[in-house]
């Protein structure tokens, strides 16, 4: 299984996306640049130009016609796919986090952090609505006062948001009316990442307390826990084996009293169903920050702290292998 590495970046990444068709992967970094890659060698289709800050969440749409970035330079813009042109800025008044586009591609969230005496807030814009863009006023702001939200994914057909917070809660927040519509608290340390199944029934958690948990999307009920010795920084489910890759490693400023042999920076796949670990993937010089599988399961990427991208194609043994109970 020989990766194939992605050098685009200068400091380390934060979130990679592949499109629905898996064609395409996207990148972003704690420097400036989003890039855009062939997920089949590699190659690099291009970049998006404009962001001042570190670039924390990109999304990109179920047509693969707009992307959408969230920076700490204090605002999220959307860009058209194909020529790079940047459509929409949106200033916000903190980093933003996490954003994403709903379903149909209409309506785009993104929070932003608590920072600077400002609080967090989950914003929802239409895009169907010119004069939302033009006077920066989203049909809806969702304050979040009592813990910021780290990361979020739409739920099933747009109807509400799935939050993951410092504190470790995740929250179901409606996109009609920005109530809160389900609470669970199963994490006890702050949730790094969540990523959906294909078909947007379960969710995967990422968190700092060294767990990974997948739960139903709609009743937030919990399924399946996933248990490391490091925090567990990202985590994603195969769209098709009942497989869960994670990524993980100490924390960025730690890395440097450890050997990279104990400082844990393999991917690590786990059954689903069965919870248990049956392989790990080696190659980062640094902790993994973000994993996602290629849309059709037969590869997965990760990004690491050490600012390359690597993509990883499966052997065939990968597709026969069935886990002994």
């Amino acid at each position: 299984m020989r990766p194939i590495l992605l050098q685009g970046h200068e400091r380390s990444i934060t979130q990679i996306k592949y499109n629905r068709e898996g064609d395409l992967l996207f990148d972003v970094a704690k420097d400036t640049v989003v890039n855009v890659w062939y997920s089949v060698n590699g190659e690099r289709l291009g970049t998006y130009n404009g962001h001042t800050g570190a670039v924390w969440c990109v999304d990109v749409d179920w047509d693969t016609k707009n992307v959408l970035t969230g920076s700490a330079d204090n605002s999220c813009r959307l860009w058209d796919c194909e020529t790079g042109k940047q459509l929409a800025f949106l200033k916000t008044s903190s980093a933003v986090r996490t954003c994403g586009f709903d379903f149909s591609g209409n309506i785009i969230m993104f929070s932003t952090d608590k920072q600077m005496g400002y609080q967090c807030f989950l914003n929802f814009f239409d895009l169907r609505d010119p004069t939302q863009i033009e006077d920066n006023e989203p049909y809806m702001s969702v304050p979040c006062s009592e813990s910021k939200i780290t990361s979020a994914v739409w739920g099933p057909l747009g109807e509400f948001v799935i939050a993951g917070h410092e504190n470790g809660e995740i929250n179901q927040f409606s996109a009609k009316s920005g109530e809160v519509l389900k609470t669970i608290k199963e994490h006890t340390k702050q949730i790094n990442d969540i990523q959906s199944s294909v078909d947007l029934t379960m969710f995967v958690t990422a968190s700092k307390d060294n767990t990974a948990k997948l739960f139903d999307s709609s009743s937030l009920d919990h399924i399946k826990t996933f248990k490391t010795e490091r925090p567990v920084n990202s985590a994603a489910i195969s769209p098709m084996m009942d497989h869960v890759v994670m990524g993980g490693g100490q924390e960025a400023m730690e890395v440097t009293t450890t050997s990279t042999r104990i400082g844990k920076f393999e991917a690590r796949f786990f059954h689903a169903a069965f919870e248990e670990e049956f392989g790990r993937v080696k190659g980062h010089f640094g902790p993994i920050n973000c994993v996602a599988f290629h849309p059709d399961g037969k590869s997965y990427s990760s990004g690491g702290e050490d600012g390359y991208v690597r993509i990883h194609y499966f052997d065939p043994q990968y597709f026969e292998f069935e886990l002994e109970v």
